[in-house]
């Protein structure tokens, strides 16, 4: 990308795209163009065809999504499906029909099947069943990151794909019911310290394994690749390093300065065993994370303690 091209970063309010956005700034990208959905809804093909033949943007980010924890993903399987799928199509195709550059579609580690090889390769999607609590949602990101690999194949077109790992950081959702994993636990600890309670109650066992990687971190490699790589293979984003939900919540509870008990509901799911990504694909092409662990969740209270409408979202 030159400075002065045009770059679209759809879903620039949320977490990854508002991070995307820093980041461009961060390096001096100047010429960068938004829309709220209010002004441009996403899933309207005739309003993205309008938008994308007035614009024509040189590069395209697709961070927009719609997004939820497993509660979410669990109880409206369809509508992820739906709106995803709806958004993702729309965007892709009209960039292509409007001759941009180059797009990167950003996916989900989620992608890939429920029991796959650890930690898992690019190669591994579509080997074997997906994890059913978040398989509409999966089956749509397997969608958009499929229809890129086959516009290069037929059209000849320079879009890629990346799949990153549990993210967290600044602009994250923290609703009760709606958030995931890390965002739900700082709002959790944080109301427990506030009240006085003696114990906060966790879901499943806390056995799973997960990964996290901070979002600014993201937004730096999504820049990185969309200047240094192409390829029809999707690249994941991670830190190689996980850690389990319940050493998770220890952490979160220490950074919070939550003292009180936690206890486990082990009638809850735990949702996939273990989720992490090998990222030797992003280390060999010289990019890797700089944000550890416990300065991200540190970061990230912060921006939920300034988060003047954390309540309502």
């Amino acid at each position: 990308m030159e400075k002065q091209d045009k770059i679209y970063v759809a879903g620039h309010r949320g977490m990854v795209g508002s991070a995307i956005v820093r980041e461009l700034r961060r390096q001096g990208y100047e010429n960068i163009i938004t829309r709220t959905h209010a002004e441009l809804d996403l899933s309207d093909q005739r309003a993205v065809a309008a938008f994308f033949e007035k614009e024509k943007p040189d590069y395209v980010f697709l961070a927009a999504a719609k997004v939820g924890g497993i509660v979410a993903n669990n109880n409206s399987p369809a509508d992820f499906l739906y709106e995803n799928m709806m958004l993702e199509m729309n965007v892709i195709h009209s960039a292509w029909k409007n001759g941009c550059k180059k797009l990167e579609f950003l996916g989900s580690s989620c992608i890939y099947p429920r029991m796959a090889p650890q930690p898992m390769p690019e190669s591994c999607l579509l080997t074997s069943a997906l994890e059913k609590t978040n398989e509409g949602y999966a089956l749509a990101k397997i969608s958009g990151l499929k229809y890129c690999e086959y516009l290069n194949r037929q059209y000849g077109t320079d879009y890629i794909s990346v799949m990153p790992t549990n993210l967290y950081g600044p602009n994250d959702n923290y609703h009760p019911e709606h958030s995931h994993v890390l965002p739900a636990l700082i709002r959790r600890f944080h109301e427990a310290k506030e009240s006085g309670a003696e114990s906060v109650v966790c879901w499943g066992d806390g056995s799973p394994l997960r990964e996290f990687l901070y979002v600014d971190d993201l937004a730096n490699l999504c820049v990185f690749l969309m200047n240094n790589y192409s390829g029809n293979e999707t690249v994941n984003a991670g830190t190689g390093k996980e850690l389990s939900i319940r050493a998770l919540t220890e952490l979160v509870a220490e950074v919070v300065g939550y003292e009180g008990k936690i206890e486990w509901d082990t009638t809850r799911p735990n949702g996939t065993p273990r989720k992490l990504l090998d990222v030797s694909k992003a280390t060999a092409l010289g990019w890797t994370y700089t944000t550890e662990l416990k300065e991200g969740i540190r970061l990230s209270y912060e921006d939920f303690l300034n988060n003047p409408i954390r309540a309502e979202r």
